[in-house]
């Protein structure tokens, strides 16, 4: 298995955590920085050899009955990637597990890649459920899960106070780590700005050393303000100038391979399957809701102004945190769609099943669905969704809306 991610999202922990409760023993091997280990992969990828081998630098004997086989920042080391392919074909009885910060730049550069030889597992900041879990609130996670929606409304107070603390702390676990032993907003801040700093580290360190580095930094600073627009469309002119896309194609997908951002491209029509529709627009998302109110400098005090930090940058951080919980929670990869001449644009849209759904985002509470009326009327979608501040419901008219701290339900609504 090879799981992917961005830096700091809880990788290592994970495949530790798997090895300690699952296996007898787990032999832990890290590629980073790692000469002795890197010569064993580059010579002749015998599975017999490679298992000496490991067994030496582990000290100890590796029984496929009993023992994990972690790997990693295995993108330091191509040729062990290479590897999964002969353990896979000559070796299945050894499990292995992968893992690198950078895999995703290792596998788009074409390394040698055992396709169809290996499982993945995507690994995302933590979920709005997982954060409620994490903080000592595992009761209003366990009523998310239950769908009892008068109890859920009953407290929504509580679920409203925790989602303000989860738009400023997000995901990141040890953000999240330090905010349930502490209580510390300000240390939660500083950890934030620290990973802010080591994605950009990255730029300079692993980036192609041509005129990408610069390009890749002015992408990821201009993410909080192509966000803030009232139209969220990536417009490659505010990074310069003249600026054209093609100039910036590497840049880009850079980003995208390190998992740092996430596309959502903009669909022609909402038809089966969505991708075969996407257009060269598209929106710019972070990893993480709470790395962008870091990025965005979001003020302490937007926590004690009751609900004003949903709206904070005209929504960008509702946004940003309803297509996290898509991915995290729901499994899902959205687009969005826009009407010709701009008229009318439906936020995301998703497709479950044989159907596409569309999914408004309104940061208030009392707030129409303009967008999802003009939507409506051109495709009657079998089902309209819109996720707010306002409690659970279900109209005649086939509109659900879903409360912001409740996308998590989605699925189950359907």
């Amino acid at each position: 298995m090879l799981i992917r991610g961005a830096r700091q999202v809880g990788k290592t922990w994970l495949m530790k955590e798997f090895g300690r409760t699952s296996f007898r023993q787990m032999a832990y091997i890290n590629f980073d920085r790692n000469d002795r280990i890197c010569r064993l992969f580059s010579g002749d990828l015998d599975i017999s050899r490679l298992i000496t081998g490991l067994e030496i630098e582990v000290g100890f004997k590796i029984d496929p009955k009993k023992t994990l086989l972690v790997f990693d920042e295995v993108q330091e080391c191509p040729r062990a990637l290479n590897s999964l392919k002969y353990f896979c074909e000559d070796a299945p009885e050894y499990a292995i597990i992968a893992a690198g910060s950078l895999l995703g730049v290792a596998m788009h550069q074409g390394t040698g890649f055992p396709v169809g030889k290996v499982d993945f597992l995507d690994l995302y900041p933590m979920s709005f459920t997982e954060f409620l879990e994490a903080t000592g609130n595992a009761r209003l996670a366990e009523l998310l899960h239950g769908n009892d929606w008068e109890l859920i409304t009953a407290f929504k107070d509580k679920f409203i106070e925790q989602l303000r603390f989860y738009y400023y702390i997000g995901g990141m676990p040890e953000a999240v780590a330090s905010f349930a032993n502490k209580k510390d907003f300000n240390e939660v801040r500083n950890i934030q700005r620290r990973l802010l700093d080591a994605y950009e580290e990255d730029f300079s360190k692993h980036a192609p050393k041509d005129n990408t580095v610069p390009r890749l930094r002015m992408m990821w600073t201009s993410i909080p303000v192509q966000l803030a627009k009232e139209n969220r469309k990536f417009f490659y002119g505010m990074l310069r100038d003249g600026a054209r896309s093609k100039d910036y194609e590497l840049a880009l997908q850079w980003l995208l391979d390190c998992g740092l951002v996430y596309r959502v491209s903009c669909v022609s029509k909402p038809d089966i399957p969505l991708a075969a529709y996407s257009e060269k627009a598209f929106k710019l998302f972070m990893l993480d809701v709470g790395l962008l109110s870091a990025k965005s400098d979001l003020d302490l005090k937007s926590l004690l102004e009751g609900n004003r930090i949903f709206e904070e940058f005209k929504g960008a951080l509702t946004e940003q945190y309803v297509q996290q919980q898509l991915r995290s929670e729901c499994g899902i990869s959205p687009c969005y769609w826009a009407a010709e001449g701009a008229s009318a644009e439906v936020d995301f849209l998703f497709q479950h099943g044989m159907e596409v759904y569309p999914l408004e985002v309104k940061a208030s509470e009392n707030s129409k669905a303009k967008s999802l009326v003009v939507y409506s009327q051109k495709y009657h979608p079998k089902r309209l969704i819109r996720t707010t501040m306002s409690d659970y419901r279900k109209q005649e008219n086939g509109l659900l809306n879903l409360p912001l701290y409740a996308v998590s339900c989605l699925l189950r609504e359907l």
